[in-house]
């Protein structure tokens, strides 16, 4: 693996730099996605890892155990861990792209306190997602959103920079980004795609929402593209699961009455509703 060691170390130079949980993770990533390693099969064990990524053990349970977090690994004690099979999806048709939009419809106001607005090399992870080479840049922003005074979710967002360069600039903390975009930028959202899922809060997630470690998140995983077809953004939101519900209307599924945006039929229309 000593094409994977100088992987490693070349990033070392790259502005601003990567914490080393977070290259380890991105390697182990890609071997997952280029299947390096069979659904089910067991990882090297930690002292393995190690050793060959030249970190510590500390380091190495970190990048494990965001990829745990993500659905990308499991682990069964006193066992190691193994390469998780993709989640079972369910296809449906949101009534409203921004997060924003959904509560300025119910008469809610988002609070919004930005963490993190900067310009950073594309993350391994997201350069699929949007369509960038590894030497290209994207704007990332955190955002800490609150409804009626109470902290209920935390945003992180990915957005090419040479679709809205000097966006690292602008004021995130009042209004809809996605009507910043189009106003500020030209950039319309053309159609996305969003898949949601049941998640535990991690320390981090826990501390930012006042919440205990584990306890129940809806994650939103949002892909949005211009008119075109290009990627937009990608956000990944964790929505506290005791203020939140998803509310579904169903209709008739065919192709006349409604269409996922990769072409294929779903039968539902959903919205996230705020508990009162």
């Amino acid at each position: 693996m000593e094409s994977e060691m100088l992987s490693i170390k070349s990033t070392r130079q790259a502005t601003p730099p990567l914490p080393k949980y977070y290259r380890v993770k991105e390697i182990i990533l890609r071997r997952i996605n280029e299947g390096f390693w069979s659904l089910g099969a067991a990882i090297p064990t930690e002292p393995e890892l190690c050793a060959e990524f030249g970190v510590s053990r500390i380091t190495i349970r970190r990048a494990i155990s965001d990829l745990t977090y993500d659905g990308k690994l499991y682990t069964i004690q006193g066992k190691g861990t193994f390469v998780a099979r993709p989640k079972v999806e369910e296809n449906f048709v949101q009534s409203a792209f921004g997060i924003y939009e959904d509560f300025r419809r119910r008469g809610l106001t988002l609070h919004t306190t930005v963490l993190r607005q900067e310009v950073i090399p594309v993350p391994e992870v997201a350069q699929d997602r949007l369509r960038l080479q590894p030497n290209e840049r994207v704007h990332v922003i955190v955002r800490l959103r609150s409804v009626l005074e109470e902290k209920s979710l935390v945003s992180t967002t990915y957005i090419p920079f040479d679709l809205c360069p000097g966006l690292e600039h602008d004021d995130l903390s009042q209004g809809s980004l996605y009507e910043l975009l189009e106003s500020r930028y030209g950039l319309r959202v053309g159609r996305g795609e969003r898949f949601v899922e049941a998640t535990a809060a991690r320390p981090g997630d826990a501390h930012l929402l006042a919440i205990a470690v584990g306890s129940p998140l809806l994650l939103l995983d949002t892909l949005a593209y211009l008119p075109g077809g290009r990627p937009l953004e990608w956000s990944m939101v964790l929505h506290r699961g005791d203020r939140m519900r998803m509310h579904l209307t169903f209709v008739p599924a065919s192709e006349e009455t409604i269409r996922s945006a990769d072409g294929k039929l779903s039968s539902n229309v959903g919205e996230m509703m705020p508990y009162r």
